[in-house]
């Protein structure tokens, strides 16, 4: 048994790196896990604990339904977080044009039900995790630095392939794997 997602890994340039470092520096007296970059992906799907067959099911689905899909473009664009401001939880990147991704996350999740294979039934928000807000002491701080990234464009994206990852949970942090990739 496995611990599986579907994603995209995301190469980011030096120009979002900076940004990123500007953002942890805004925030480094703050409780955040923050994302290493080699790690940085958008989860199309979380599957969670998958048996060895049905590694193999998901594999061929996505090769069948994605094989050919073509390039998706988008752009990295601002700092938000999930939850709310209140109570956030999450620091990600926003998504500038998400038709494309949108479109394949309706592919796999419709791939997956027909292999009965369930995934989160929330609304799909395409994004980048940055960081996990473990605790927060200065909300006004975090809000005050988001804003200073409002709208900000930081990098366009193109993305050729669709990898299904092997999650692999370490003290010093996950390890994803790619178990396979289908090219676009």
């Amino acid at each position: 048994m496995k611990r599986t997602f579907i994603g995209v890994k995301i190469e980011i340039d030096e120009n979002f790196k900076e940004a990123i470092y500007s953002l942890r520096a805004n925030l480094e007296d703050e409780n955040i896990r923050w994302i290493e970059y080699d790690n940085l992906h958008i989860t199309l799907a979380f599957i969670g604990d998958t048996e060895e067959t049905s590694i193999i099911n998901v594999m061929t689905m996505l090769q069948s339904k994605l094989s050919g899909f073509g390039k998706i473009g988008f752009a990295l664009n601002g700092f938000g977080v999930f939850r709310n401001l209140k109570d956030p939880r999450i620091i990600f990147a926003d998504i500038e044009n998400p038709e494309r991704l949108l479109e394949v996350f309706n592919i796999i999740k419709a791939g997956l039900e027909d292999l009965e294979i369930k995934i989160e039934e929330r609304d799909f928000k395409p994004h980048l995790t940055i960081g996990r807000i473990k605790h927060l002491k200065d909300r006004i701080n975090l809000q005050e630095t988001l804003q200073e990234f409002i709208n900000r464009r930081f990098q366009d994206v193109t993305v050729s392939e669709i990898v299904y990852y092997e999650s692999i949970l370490l003290a010093s942090g996950p390890l994803y794997r790619p178990i396979s990739k289908v090219m676009l």
